[in-house]
């Protein structure tokens, strides 16, 4: 947060070397290597109370927020629009929370997710979502390098966050003792590791419990069988045991009909059907799905 204190205007520059750019159309959002466009520069605005004391508003040049959608950017894949939006009223969508990482920053929604600058083949290229990466390979896409460009007189103040405050000394220890407990912290472990793990189609409200069913990671091939390694697959929750229960369930989730679900091969690389039933444990699991005719 406090790279943005002096701030009054910024320009957010991608770990691209690409710099987030307001489109003419006054919608879209995009990266582009013309940081001196006035497309370029992103009005900041605070947003100081007792339960946002960290969290601020980026403006375009266009008057219109940073906006964290609920759009797919691309059908079956993770990551949703961001856009430029002047909503009637300003809810969490246009709200971003500042985590400083060294000299760079993530920008994170209300939600738990990541502004992120795409990159590979297009439509993907210079692209901007808002997800939560999981890949080792995607995981500086969300980090940013900010230039402020206006400086503010008088920089605003963050708020503290109000200090937690026990009636008596009997209830300190006993919240103490419930977070030290054994159950409490396998709890808190697991939790953390799926965090790490789901897509941006689940939030915490939907976590499974610990030991039911399992986490499918799955990619869609393209018309030539074959899946882009630097894009990331959506992760789904399923309980069925049987790979017909597992093709029915992407069927429903991809909108694609006769389609064959496949492993791919460490080994070289190319796609196995599956035939028999699912690995035993609840293990998760990472597929290809191929739309039908490229088998």
């Amino acid at each position: 947060m406090d790279l943005f204190y002096k701030a009054k205007a910024v320009r957010l520059r991608s770990y691209h070397e690409k710099y987030l750019t307001a489109e003419e159309d006054e919608e879209t959002v995009i990266q582009d290597r013309d940081g001196a466009s006035k497309n370029a520069i992103w009005t900041v605005e605070f947003i100081n109370n007792a339960e946002q004391f960290n969290t601020i508003r980026l403006k375009s040049c266009y008057n219109k927020y940073l906006t964290a959608s609920n759009q797919r950017f691309l059908l079956g894949m993770t990551g949703r629009k961001v856009l430029q939006t002047l909503p009637q009223r300003l809810d969490s969508s246009v709200e971003w929370e500042p985590i400083r990482e060294g000299n760079q920053v993530k920008l994170r929604t209300r939600k738990g997710q990541f502004l992120r600058a795409n990159d590979s083949i297009p439509p993907w290229r210079n692209s901007v979502t808002h997800n939560i990466p999981h890949r080792t390979s995607t995981q500086d896409w969300v980090l940013w390098d900010v230039d402020v460009v206006e400086i503010l007189v008088h920089s605003p103040v963050p708020k503290e966050p109000p200090p937690l405050v026990y009636h008596d000394q009997e209830e300190e220890t006993n919240w103490r003792s419930e977070s030290t407990s054994p159950s409490s912290t396998l709890y808190s472990t697991s939790a953390q590791s799926f965090s790490r793990q789901e897509s941006g189609e689940f939030m915490a409200s939907s976590l499974m419990k610990f030991g039911d069913g399992r986490l499918i990671y799955y990619h869609i091939a393209n018309e030539y069988g074959e899946i882009d390694d630097g894009v990331e697959g959506v992760c789904i929750p399923f309980k069925g045991s049987s790979v017909e229960e597992l093709t029915k369930t992407l069927e429903e989730e991809t909108g694609l009909e006769d389609i064959t679900v496949c492993t791919k091969s460490p080994l070289n690389g190319k796609l196995y059907p599956l035939r028999l039933q699912l690995p035993p444990n609840n293990a998760n699991m990472d597929v290809v799905v191929v739309p039908s005719g490229l088998m």
